[in-house]
C-alpha cells in the first residue's frame, strides 16, 4: 500500500519561511519524479513544481518560482518543499504526489499577520 504523508504546514507571517516534508512508504521513490500541488481555499488545484527521480532536475510554477526549492532524499524516501518570502496568496493545502496517481492527505499552510 502506497502512502504519502505530508507535514510541516502551519501559520506563518508574510515574509516568513516553511519547509514541508512528504514521507513515502510502499513504493521506491527513486524510480519516480514527484510533484507538489496546492489548493487555495475555494480554488482548484495548482501545480507548484516537480523534481526528477534522482533530484537532478526541478521545475517550478510561475507563481512560486524564485521563492521555493524542491528537493528529495531518496534514502529517506522523503520529498521536501522549502518556501521563502511567503505571501497570503500562498495560503493553501499542499499535497505531494507521484505520477498524479498517489497523493498525500495534504498539509495546510496559512500565511497571515
Amino acid at each position: 500500500q502506497v502512502q504519502l504523508v505530508e507535514s510541516g504546514g502551519g501559520l506563518v507571517q508574510p515574509g516568513g519561511s516553511l519547509r514541508l516534508s512528504c514521507v513515502v512508504s510502499g513504493i521506491t521513490i527513486s524510480r519516480f519524479g514527484m510533484s507538489w500541488v496546492r489548493q487555495a481555499p475555494g480554488k482548484g488545484l495548482e501545480w507548484v513544481g516537480d523534481i526528477s527521480s534522482e533530484g537532478a532536475d526541478t521545475y517550478y510554477g510561475d507563481s512560486v518560482r524564485g521563492r521555493i526549492t524542491i528537493s528529495r532524499d531518496n534514502a529517506r524516501s522523503t520529498l521536501y518543499l522549502q518556501m521563502t518570502n511567503l505571501q497570503p496568496d500562498d495560503t493553501a493545502v499542499y499535497y505531494c504526489a507521484i505520477l498524479a496517481k498517489y497523493w498525500g492527505q495534504g498539509t495546510r499552510v496559512t500565511v497571515s499577520s
